[in-house]
């Protein structure tokens, strides 16, 4: 076991002792303690070559060093960002238990989201994810847009793609360059970064798995957005750096052996499925559960 290994992995259980990890209903009181993991710690154990810590990284130094961006979120897809609520919230606030429900069988924290195909919602409900996670008091939420090849986050948040993911992997960038905060507090973005020519190589470089061991101990949740997992093979990549899949098909759009594929990808990874722009009369749920779940023309979004 690697000295970073071990130095991360006494932080989370001192962090487990003194606040624990209970469901959703008893985590809206407080906000987690940060724990401290020292720069000599962290730098003696890291490898060759890997951007290396200037200071202790506490979520203090987060605050103080990463980028303060005035993002402009688009109204039509960032749901939690309205003053109203949109039609689809309930959708993620349910999906979030159902999260939460997991993570009291099995550690996860680290959550890669993907689809079978491009085009079936995946950043859509990722973003939103993150959003609906960060709105618990206390919850600290980091966005990570890992889809090098087609990413979206930034244009959905209405913010700048770089500094960020790909900076960080070629070694151009450390952790605290390439975060953004905005206006919802605690969320925590990760943008793609400029466009590369071999993001599956870039992704399969280390420098991604140290970035998650690093930045965990901050943060309640990590949500990546992944490419597609059938045409390309980062997010069979990905997912060996996190703790589970969430799988986005789209309702009527999906071909079924292709959604199994991609389910058999990640075997034990999968912890759920998201059906996304269902049909109102597909739905065998009264006409009230439209008015909260789907919007009037009976899609849950607009086109994503």
């Amino acid at each position: 076991m690697s000295r970073i290994h071990e130095a991360l992995k006494r932080a989370e259980q001192e962090r487990a002792a003194s606040q624990g990890d209970s469901v959703e209903a008893s985590q809206s009181s407080e906000a987690p303690a940060v724990p401290l993991v020292s720069s000599s710690a962290l730098d003696s154990a890291a490898s060759p070559g890997l951007p290396s810590f200037s200071a202790q990284f506490t979520f203090e130094a987060l605050l103080a060093r990463c980028v303060q961006s005035r993002w402009s979120p688009d109204p039509q897809t960032m749901l939690f960002f309205s003053a109203d609520e949109p039609h689809g919230t309930e959708q993620f606030r349910t999906l979030r238990s159902r999260l939460y429900q997991v993570r009291e069988k099995q550690a996860l924290k680290k959550l890669l989201v993907t689809s079978p195909l491009p085009k079936e919602g995946k950043s859509f409900v990722a973003a939103n994810l993150a959003q609906v996670l960060v709105r618990q008091q206390g919850r600290r939420v980091l966005l990570i847009d890992a889809d090098l090849r087609a990413a979206r986050l930034h244009l959905a948040l209405g913010t700048s793609a770089t500094p960020g993911i790909s900076e960080y992997l070629l070694g151009e960038a450390d952790e605290f360059a390439i975060m953004q905060r905005g206006s919802m507090e605690n969320l925590f973005l990760v943008p793609s970064g400029r466009a590369v020519s071999d993001p599956a190589e870039l992704v399969a470089n280390g420098r991604l798995k140290a970035l998650l061991s690093r930045v965990e101990l901050l943060f309640d949740w990590i949500v990546i957005d992944s490419p597609p997992a059938v045409p390309v093979s980062d997010a069979g990549l990905l997912a060996n750096y996190c703790d589970g899949v969430l799988l986005v098909v789209r309702s009527g759009v999906t071909p079924f052996d292709v959604a199994r594929k991609a389910r058999d990808e990640f075997g034990d990874k999968n912890v759920g499925v998201v059906l996304n722009a269902i049909e109102a009369t597909s739905s065998p749920y009264p006409p009230y559960y439209y008015g909260t779940y789907g919007r009037p023309n009976g899609k849950d979004g607009v086109k994503r």
